[in-house]
């Protein structure tokens, strides 16, 4: 990390130097060339993904200054074709579309491949999926090129959508071709996404784990483990556990329990105990031993997803036994839903729901035809229901030789539980 910080200031230096008017005087012209003042944004963008959030600032000067450049150089600086491929890199890293455009209007000699500018015009203002297949054909053909890596994430980006196969091969082509940089980076980050969304598990798991090893403290890390998140509790009956564990070992113990709970939570959201106690489990050992300030909010999740087993009386207690101040306004919603669910399962039933409706044939005797007949109460007589309707529910919406008393509970109690499922299927929406 020295090591790193030592170049990152001095390509720094080398930039301030280079806008000082003094300096400028005294270095050769060359030493202006975009292709080396790319160099330095490259450097700054991957210090970024690699952990460096303060070189932020520094890449948005560097993106100025490069734009700036471009548009006062003269044109006979594209002769060498490093200035060429620095040009569009620049355009395809964030830069102004607009000197693109103008680079294109005063490009006499024909120093620009007008199929890759078309591709990217139409790539930047919204319409890649007009070019799509020759971006595609493109990417492939200025694969070994230093261009190579950007189109095929580009690639990648416009065939997500339509063609997910072929956008995890640009993607692999990309982060093979730029090992260590925000190419790799995007590319293993939008690869996760894809296999999410196409329930590809196997090569979900492979490219966290890549992504972990190389980009833990990326400031799109925080995105990549919604991700990572969302395919484990996807795949809950067919990952191991230890896969898991084995992948989420490569962050230290404050990242992993801050994963472990996002899965335990997602997990007890979607009915998922086994995984929720799992990652439960995981948030109190890395915590042992310490001021683990996860541990009752683990217990709360593994709490939820205990409702339904036989330990209800344990959940219940470990859903109670966090504050409610504790807890973000979500989080609180969802207490109160698993509180209401845990008394509902909880409460003794009401013993007049237990009792029949009719008094019981005590003599255990055959009912014929001619004694229910005499039996049973005249039309218009009173204390008679109305006829059935079709489908068996009398017109007053009670089952006949049903109680009241347990009609009226069981109505109440599922609209109780009816709005409970809307707060859980609404949580389980934000995740």
């Amino acid at each position: 990390m020295a090591r790193r910080q030592h170049r990152y200031i001095g390509f720094v230096a080398l930039g301030l130097a280079m806008l000082s008017p003094a300096a400028g005087k005294a270095q050769d012209p060359d030493d202006l060339a975009p292709y080396k003042m790319l160099r330095s944004l490259q450097f700054v963008q991957d210090s970024v993904v690699a952990g460096d959030h303060s070189a932020g600032e520094m890449q948005r000067f560097m993106l100025g200054t490069i734009d700036e450049r471009l548009r006062t150089v003269d044109t006979s600086v594209f002769d060498d074709d490093r200035n060429v491929d620095a040009a569009l890199i620049y355009t395809m890293s964030g830069g102004n579309p607009q000197t693109l455009e103008y680079l294109i209007a005063h490009d006499v000699n024909g120093y620009f491949d007008n199929r890759v500018t078309d591709v990217l015009r139409k790539y930047l203002s919204g319409k890649g999926l007009l070019v799509a297949k020759t971006l595609e054909e493109t990417a492939r053909e200025y694969r070994d090129k230093k261009i190579g890596p950007y189109l095929a994430l580009i690639g990648g980006n416009v065939l997500i959508a339509t063609k997910p196969t072929e956008a995890l091969d640009l993607y692999d082509q990309a982060r093979l071709a730029a090992p260590g940089t925000i190419v790799e980076e995007a590319a293993l980050r939008r690869s996760v996404a894809i296999c999410v969304d196409k329930g590809m598990l196997d090569r979900g798991m492979a490219y966290s784990q890549r992504y972990i090893r190389r980009f833990l403290h990326s400031p799109y890390a925080s995105q990549f483990a919604d991700l990572f998140v969302t395919l484990v509790v996807g795949h809950d009956h067919d990952v191991k556990p230890q896969d898991v564990i084995d992948i989420l070992s490569f962050m230290d113990a404050p990242r992993q329990r801050e994963v472990y709970l996002r899965i335990a939570r997602a997990a007890a959201i979607s009915g998922k105990p086994e995984l929720a106690h799992m990652a439960v489990e995981r948030v109190q050992s890395l915590g042992a031993g310490t001021d683990n300030a996860f541990g009752p909010l683990a217990d709360f999740y593994g709490g939820m997803a205990g409702l339904p087993t036989e330990d209800i009386d344990r959940a219940a207690k470990n859903v109670s036994g966090i504050a409610g101040d504790a807890l973000s306004p979500r989080d609180q919603a969802l207490q109160e839903a698993a509180r209401s669910v845990a008394d509902q399962i909880l409460r003794a039933p009401d013993p007049a729901s237990l009792t029949q409706a009719s008094n019981p044939n005590t003599d255990h005797q055959e009912i014929t035809s001619e004694k229910a007949a005499a039996i049973a109460p005249q039309p218009g007589a009173p204390g008679v229901l109305p006829e059935p309707v079709p489908g068996g529910v009398a017109s007053t919406g009670q089952s006949q030789g049903t109680d009241p008393s347990f009609n009226a509970f069981v109505t109440t109690n599922r609209s109780k539980l009816d709005e409970i499922d809307g707060l859980l299927a609404q949580e389980g929406n934000e995740q």
